[in-house]
C-alpha cells in the first residue's frame, strides 16, 4: 500500500477525512499510475471501517481519481495516449480561459506571491522531490487561477489535475527537471505587461507541452 495516514480534524466525519487525504495524495502523485489500492488497506491506514473507505472511494472513482473495473479491482488511472491527449486539450482550453479572467485583478501582490511560490518550485526541483514540484506547481497556477472568480471553470480544471496526478508523477521521471518551468517566466512578465495573448500563450505552453511527451 503506497498511501500514507495524515493528521485531520477529528471533527471532520470518516468518509470525508479518508476522501480528502486520498484525494490530495493522488493529485500530488503520491501514488502511481496503476497502482492498486484496496478497500481493506485503506481502512488500516486511516483507521476507519470499510464503510467509509468505500465511500471515499466511490467518489474518487466518480470524480476520475480512482479507476473501478469490472471485477472490483480499484486503482489509479493508467492513463492512454488519447486519454492524456483529451486532458492536456482540456487543459489548453481551460486554463488560458482563467488565466485570462485572472488579468484584470492580477496586482503586485500578487505577481509577489506567484514569485514566492515559483522559488519554492525550484527548491523542489534542487532536492529531486516529484510530489513537492507536483504541489507547488499547482499552488502557482491554482493561485492565479483564484483571481479570475470563475468557481465552476476552476473547479473543472482541477478534476482534470486530479485526473492527471499520478501520470504527473511519472512525467517529472521523464523530464528528469533541473530548473523551474520556463514558461512560469513567461507567465510572469504578461502578467507584469498586463500582455493578455502572451500570457494565454505560455499557459497554454506550460500545461500541455509538457504532458504531450508522455505520449509514445
Amino acid at each position: 500500500m503506497l498511501i500514507q495516514p495524515r493528521p485531520i480534524d477529528s471533527t471532520t466525519s470518516a468518509h470525508e477525512r479518508v476522501y480528502r487525504a486520498l484525494r490530495t495524495q493522488i493529485l500530488h502523485g503520491e501514488i502511481g499510475p496503476g497502482a492498486a489500492l484496496t478497500l481493506r488497506g485503506i481502512g488500516k491506514t486511516f483507521e476507519v471501517s470499510m464503510t467509509p473507505a468505500r465511500e471515499a472511494v466511490r467518489r474518487l472513482v466518480a470524480e476520475g481519481a480512482l479507476f473501478l473495473s469490472s471485477s472490483g479491482r480499484v486503482s489509479t488511472p493508467a492513463l492512454s495516449n488519447e486519454r492524456i491527449e483529451e486532458l492536456a486539450t482540456l487543459r489548453a482550453l481551460l486554463e488560458p480561459e482563467l488565466a485570462s479572467r485572472a488579468l484584470p485583478r492580477a496586482h503586485f501582490a500578487l505577481i509577489d506571491r506567484l514569485e514566492v511560490i515559483n522559488q519554492g518550485v525550484s527548491q523542489m526541483v534542487a532536492r529531486h522531490d516529484a510530489t513537492g514540484y507536483i504541489r507547488m506547481n499547482l499552488e502557482f497556477h491554482r493561485m492565479l487561477y483564484l483571481r479570475a472568480q470563475a468557481p465552476a471553470m476552476l473547479a473543472m480544471t482541477e478534476t482534470v489535475w486530479l485526473q492527471l496526478g499520478p501520470t504527473m508523477r511519472a512525467l517529472y521521471g521523464r523530464l528528469n527537471r533541473k530548473e523551474p518551468p520556463y514558461h512560469h517566466k513567461l507567465i510572469l512578465s504578461a502578467l507584469k505587461a498586463g500582455d493578455e495573448p502572451g500570457l494565454r500563450l505560455a499557459i497554454r505552453t506550460d500545461v500541455t507541452q509538457g504532458l504531450r511527451m508522455l505520449k509514445g
